[in-house]
């Protein structure tokens, strides 16, 4: 409501009764001649002048009251819809969506004593803060004078309350009216009289893509839309890392480390990256990129998911997600996540160095390459990368034939791979054959691939760098290798040929002595030690201690879990899903299928092999078996009929079976299983994601730990260790680990701590947030405040 009009219209009312109207003659005219035809008495002037005067009283009285409230409308917290010159944003107020989806205000991160202009999702929690205004610039916390405002030049301004400009925006327009308004797909808008943009949000994007939005390069304008990454979770500035995606042919996205690649997806091959494994099956529909080689535009956009809240974001560490809203159990899960692994980070294994996540070691030369340096490579240190054994032929001899060079040097064909970077691509070539011939010919190209979708690859620059080997999907890449390499003589070719052919019959009496011994053996315990292929731990356990292991087929666990049916699924959850199964003879269990979009990995997987088979105890859940086949990793566990904590804790109906003795047994149990994983184990272990959801209840609602995927093992002597890589739920963190990477005994402390006020208070941690608290200790702690 804009205050002058509201003034103009109060005012009016008094004049208008007193006949000083616009109409105002018409008025009396007619007056007077009711008094000369009616001849009133004395009486009846008295009852004129009387109603007259209550009119007038009741007019200006109603003209107080709204100009009370317009001027205490500043002083009050509330929602509003527009922006304008004369009705600016006070750090009490929201600026809310018309569907009332997003929600934009002045925030202070927790810990912070800066303050903030922001956009998140409204009713949501926790709160997901999807653009900042003012990261470069934070206004000094707590500043109830600064306004978000419309100035006179017709810009939006963020000022404090001596009318410093902390933020503002540089639209030109000749309107003299304008607003600014929240739209439900979250892009903050300034737009004119007509409602036309003149700016908007989504063309200065931070950390977060919405859908709608789009990050990229215009060549011709040199416009450049990347997410940039927050310095810390608590600190929206612009951090480290930058995501964004290359103008190139074809386009590739990327994340940069300041200037050195971090990430890369690979190829766009017009429906998918070709670097990012499952992208087809997972999350295809998710992404889009549209390139007009023309106008010199690249720009990747996202869709939501079944209309569902999704957003990519790239986080302080660098990991790239696109996560969406779970609305039947209220949290946001990762649909995918990058670098999901050590092979996915960039150049990990250096130049001609391959990287794959199922070997050990994870880095091997290509074929006719050496470790540059055998100490580093021994070391564990690959970055380096390989060089040539063997000297091209080609490069020996610059002016032999192209003839002669065919002959010289070869091609080795290596698949399933994610193709290396810095490609040029030739686009008039048309077929495989084309791209081998060109590449045949000219001594420069060192590889070549043909992907129907993209085109002919050459890779013609110094090195091959950033080349990861799949287990499924991939494409194929030929490398220049000298002839030698390949075969040579005719008469080594023969070797070759026969040492294969026996190679392959050894390989398939084993193979078929192998289906034969595990015919027989299914479903019997195996060495644990056999199933791991490079465990963080197992060098420090005990070989003679290893536990027996019960490994399943796949096929077996389709059968047990109807094929994976949503009859038999009991819960989602970031890592996958949980199925209800029945194994051949009769035993319930539960059933863990981790996701390949999952932020947990092969590592995260034996992890919990390991802990879970070395650890018993009554308040641990219990693992049974797994299943390790291709991308398939798959746990197997006792089943719990009463599910997880969190189903009876904040269950309206179902909470009334937790007496307060009921409580306390849970606690004690918690309480128990933790004393075992921190002291009484043969294992020191830190759980590091202990929350209420990991918190299994049996059928008599004794307490058991689960989910040991983000587990670590301490030495004895050890006290505190860093991590760069924080993983976990916010909420449950100690500060010292959210914030500093530092987790110790004490981190599991807190997060029982955390769980223990949880059960007492029957609250969400997270739930907490509209009543103006962060989290649940926030509220307890103000509750015992004087």
């Amino acid at each position: 409501m804009n205050v002058w009009s509201s003034e103009n219209h109060c005012v009016s009312a008094p004049f208008e009764l007193q006949g000083l109207s616009p109409h105002g003659k018409a008025r009396s005219s007619i007056l007077d001649r009711q008094k000369v035809q009616n001849q009133p008495t004395h009486r009846t002037h008295q009852v004129h002048s009387f109603i007259l005067i209550m009119r007038l009283m009741m007019s200006w009285w109603s003209c107080l009251v709204v100009v009370f409230l317009l001027q205490a409308s500043h002083g009050t917290s509330g929602s509003a819809y527009y922006i304008t010159a004369s009705e600016p944003l006070f750090p009490n107020q929201t600026l809310v969506s018309s569907g009332k989806i997003f929600e934009l205000g002045f925030f202070t991160p927790n810990g912070s004593a800066n303050q903030y202009v922001g956009i998140w999702y409204k009713n949501l929690a926790p709160p997901k803060i999807v653009w900042v205004a003012n990261r470069e610039l934070p206004l000094v916390y707590p500043d109830p004078s600064a306004k978000l405002m419309i100035g006179s030049d017709g810009n939006l301004k963020l000022v404090d309350g001596k009318q410093n400009i902390f933020w503002s925006t540089n639209a030109t327009s000749r309107s003299n009216y304008r607003s600014a308004a929240l739209l439900d797909n979250g892009n903050f808008v300034l737009q004119d009289a007509n409602y036309s943009k003149l700016w908007g949000s989504f063309d200065d994007p931070t950390d977060t893509l919405l859908p709608g939005m789009k990050m990229g390069v215009n060549a011709r304008t040199g416009e450049k839309l990347y997410l940039i990454s927050w310095r810390s979770d608590s600190d929206p500035s612009p951090g480290r890392f930058l995501t964004g995606i290359t103008s190139e042919t074809p386009p590739q996205p990327f994340t940069w480390n300041g200037s050195t690649p971090y990430w890369r997806g690979g190829q766009w091959d017009k429906s998918k990256f070709i670097g990012i494994k499952n992208m087809v099956r997972l999350y295809s529909s998710a992404i889009k990129v549209e390139q007009d080689i023309q106008q010199g535009t690249t720009y990747l956009s996202i869709d939501s998911l079944e209309q569902t809240y999704t957003y990519m974001s790239v986080l302080p560490g660098g990991l790239l997600k696109i996560m969406y809203w779970d609305d039947g159990a209220k949290v946001w899960l990762a649909l995918w996540a990058g670098p999901n692994n050590t092979c996915e980070t960039y150049g990990t294994c250096g130049p001609f160095g391959v990287c794959n996540s199922m070997s050990l070691p994870i880095c091997r030369c290509l074929n006719g390459f050496v470790p540059k340096s055998n100490e580093e490579w021994n070391s564990g240190n690959w970055t380096g990368g390989c060089v040539r054994e063997t000297e091209l032929y080609c490069q020996k001899n610059m002016s032999t034939s192209a003839s002669t060079i065919v002959k010289k040097d070869a091609f080795w064909q290596m698949s399933r791979m994610k193709l290396p970077d810095s490609e040029d691509y030739l686009s008039d070539i048309g077929d495989q054959e084309g791209c081998l011939s060109w590449c045949q010919s000219n001594c420069s190209c060192l590889a070549y691939s043909y992907v129907s979708t993209i085109g002919c690859m050459v890779w013609t620059k110094e090195n091959l760098i950033d080349l990861e080997e799949f287990s499924t999907a991939g494409e194929n890449l030929f490398v220049r290798v000298a002839h030698v390499k390949t075969g040579g003589s005719s008469q080594k070719a023969v070797v070759i040929s026969l040492s294969t052919v026996a190679g392959i019959l050894f390989f398939a009496v084993f193979v078929f002595g192998l289906c034969k011994w595990r015919a027989k053996k299914r479903g019997k315990p195996e060495k644990l030690g056999k199933l791991l292929q490079g465990n963080a731990w197992k060098e420090q356990l005990k070989e003679d201690d290893a536990l027996e292991l019960t490994v399943f087929s796949f096929d077996s666990i389709l059968l047990a879990t109807n094929k994976f049916s949503t009859t038999s699924k009991l819960g989602q959850g970031g890592f996958g899903s949980v199925y209800k199964g029945k194994m051949n003879d009769g035993k319930e269990v539960a059933v863990k299928r981790l996701s390949s979009s999952s932020a947990q990995g092969v590592q995260e997987f034996e992890n919990e092999i390991v802990l879970i088979s070395k650890l018993q105890h009554r308040n641990l859940v219990k693992l049974i078996g797994c299943c390790n086949e291709g991308d398939e990793k798959i746990l197997v566990y006792e089943y719990l009929p009463n599910k997880s904590l969190d189903s009876f804790l904040f269950d309206s109906k179902k909470k009334a079976e937790l007496k307060w003795g009921k409580r306390f047994q849970i606690i004690e149990g918690i309480a128990r299983g933790l004393l075992y994983l921190h002291r009484d184990s043969c294992l020191r272990v830190i759980h590091r994601d202990l929350k209420v959801s990991n918190i299994l209840l049996d059928e008599k609602m004794n307490p058991k730990i689960s989910d040991f995927g983000l587990a670590r093992m301490f030495e004895g002597t050890q006290i505190l260790v860093n991590t760069h890589k924080i993983v976990g739920t916010f909420g449950y963190m100690s500060p010292e680990y959210a914030m500093g990477g530092i987790f110790s005994e004490g981190s599991d402390v807190y997060s029982f701590g955390v769980l223990l006020l949880e059960i007492v208070s029957g609250r969400k941690n997270s739930a907490l947030y509209d009543q103006g608290c962060l989290n649940l200790l926030s509220y307890v702690s103000a509750k015992f405040q004087p």
